[in-house]
């Protein structure tokens, strides 16, 4: 075929490093990407986790230890960061459930399912923010 006689075709092309602070994505797919953030966060703080627990179990002392350590308003934080991990990747893993069984998958229903993901694990991390901090 001469160059002539090629139709023209959208071009796509992958996104440079550089573009991203411009590049807008829609709803599900900010969803999406939260979705193996909070997982990622999750499955590389497992270990520190599983050492904390670990430590306190041994006895009392290190209870009361650890009980000290994380009255601190870093760790506060890092353990909301790890809250809302676990309640937005469990909000959006059943969000892919759903969609894995071929239910919501036009573009306005997955926003509206990406919207729910947001509406429900933003409000219940608020409240364990709340807890941790003292409000109540």
């Amino acid at each position: 075929m001469s160059e002539a006689a090629k139709p023209n075709r959208p071009q796509f092309r992958n996104i440079h490093i550089t573009e991203l602070s411009s590049y807008r994505l829609p709803l599900a797919g900010l969803v999406s990407f939260l979705h193996r953030v909070s997982g990622l966060l999750m499955f590389l703080l497992l270990p520190f986790i599983l050492f904390m627990l670990d430590k306190s179990l041994v006895s009392e002392s290190s209870f009361e230890y650890f009980k000290g350590f994380t009255s601190g308003w870093f760790v506060k934080l890092v353990i909301l960061a790890l809250s809302w991990a676990y309640l937005h990747h469990f909000c959006a893993g059943i969000r892919h459930l759903v969609m894995d069984n071929h239910i919501g998958l036009t573009k306005e229903s997955a926003r509206k399912s990406a919207a729910s993901v947001l509406i429900i694990s933003v409000p219940l991390a608020l409240v364990v923010a709340l807890k941790l901090f003292g409000a109540f």
